[in-house]
């Protein structure tokens, strides 16, 4: 289930191996568009570019690179990207302004021009309908499998796909993920909506506690499907969000398990999620899950770091799934070998009541291994 009107190609052109490393995804309309991009102050050439090609509110193609960042390399960099989106544009017959570029991997190292203009030759021919998924693969870097999710809405459908496993803890938007939808989207909704769900999604996401310097996330409406009602849009969308931001989390480099961490009695949203955040970020927490031990001592500390002076101590209930370790300031008597084997399941939920207010927060995350290690250890060689 695909929506209309979005067609696209993947292929290898040899930036770095034999695998899919170049995808273009093209609307056959023009369509509205809105993005939120890293907020990292060294933010790569294609976020630079992409910022001014949608101030209008317009996109019409999107093009990925994986396996070189293009992040780093001054005004080359700028050119390349620039150069990219104008050769998308002369191939589809669009304007450079509507292709907004993107590119993951590797960051100092420039990208191979001479490759990416032999690949991007050419593409209008082919351009395929319902071929997403493989998108979905050739923006993979270091991702275990392709992520792709959609729903339909009414006449519409909603379709996502997005990566990223490392350097992940998005602070504005995230990773690389594209929405697109043949749904028709009011201008003044598209932006907002964008946001509102990036914040209960992806922004609270977390691997490694480091935010990239490609993080981006793109919705594009070209209205093929016809109107539809914004509320039920909007739920669609943001199950196509969710099930992007936890697909991520449980694939994290290295990772085994998928932590959720659900704060709750908080006097504010805000609190709730930074609490949540300390603890899907702890290593120890994080390792304690690994290895199945139910050491809710660092689940305390990691809600103690938060340094929020309303946070009470003997307020606080702490507990591993459906049981209760500590309640209210105190331990409580458990089955340890019962929460061994809950910490050994592929999904575990780590909850946190304050106990000052009604406010909650939801965050992903996953275990730290030695996987994360020899996966990052020699990255670059």
């Amino acid at each position: 289930m695909q929506p209309q009107g979005f067609l696209s190609v993947a292929k290898n052109v040899g930036i770095k191996d034999e695998t899919l490393d170049l995808t273009v995804i093209h609307s056959t309309v023009r369509a509205r568009a809105a993005a939120m991009f890293t907020r990292s102050r060294f933010p790569g050439a294609p976020v630079i570019v992409g910022r001014r090609h949608i101030a209008n509110g317009f996109a019409q193609a999107l093009v990925i690179n994986s396996k070189n960042a293009n992040v780093g390399m001054g005004k080359q960099g700028i050119d390349n990207a620039i150069e990219t989106c104008r050769i998308v544009g002369e191939e589809l017959g669009v304007d450079p302004y509507d292709v907004l570029p993107f590119s993951t991997g590797v960051i100092g190292r420039a990208l191979p021009m001479d490759k990416i203009r032999a690949g991007l030759r050419g593409i209008r021919s082919q351009l395929k309908l319902d071929n997403l998924k493989l998108a979905a693969e050739a923006i993979m870097t270091t991702d275990k499998y392709p992520k792709y999710f959609s729903c339909r809405v009414g006449p519409a459908v909603i379709a996502g796909i997005a990566k990223g496993a490392g350097m992940i803890e998005p602070n504005m938007a995230t990773l690389l993920v594209y929405l697109m939808t043949d749904a028709e989207l009011p201008r003044a909704a598209v932006r907002p909506m964008l946001r509102r769900l990036v914040d209960r999604t992806f922004n609270c996401t977390s691997i490694d506690t480091d935010t990239s310097t490609s993080d981006t996330v793109v919705l594009m409406a070209n209205g093929l499907a016809g109107k539809v009602k914004l509320g039920q849009f909007e739920k669609g969308l943001l199950e196509v969000c969710e099930y992007l931001t936890k697909e991520i989390a449980r694939s994290g480099e290295g990772a085994t398990k998928l932590i959720t961490v659900d704060v709750k009695g908080a006097k504010t949203g805000t609190q709730a999620k930074r609490v949540a955040k300390c603890v899907v970020n702890s290593p120890l927490v994080k390792t304690a899950v690994y290895g199945c031990d139910p050491n809710w001592g660092r689940v305390i500390m990691a809600v103690g770091k938060s340094f929020d002076p309303s946070v009470e101590p003997t307020k606080v209930t702490v507990r591993f799934g459906d049981t209760n370790v500590f309640k209210k300031g105190s331990p409580v008597e458990c089955d340890l070998e019962a929460l061994r084997q809950y910490l050994g399941q592929s999904e575990v939920v780590i909850g946190v009541d304050l106990g000052i207010g009604k406010a909650s927060a939801r965050v992903w995350g996953c275990d730290l291994t030695e996987g994360y290690i020899k996966e990052n250890a020699y990255y670059t060689t």
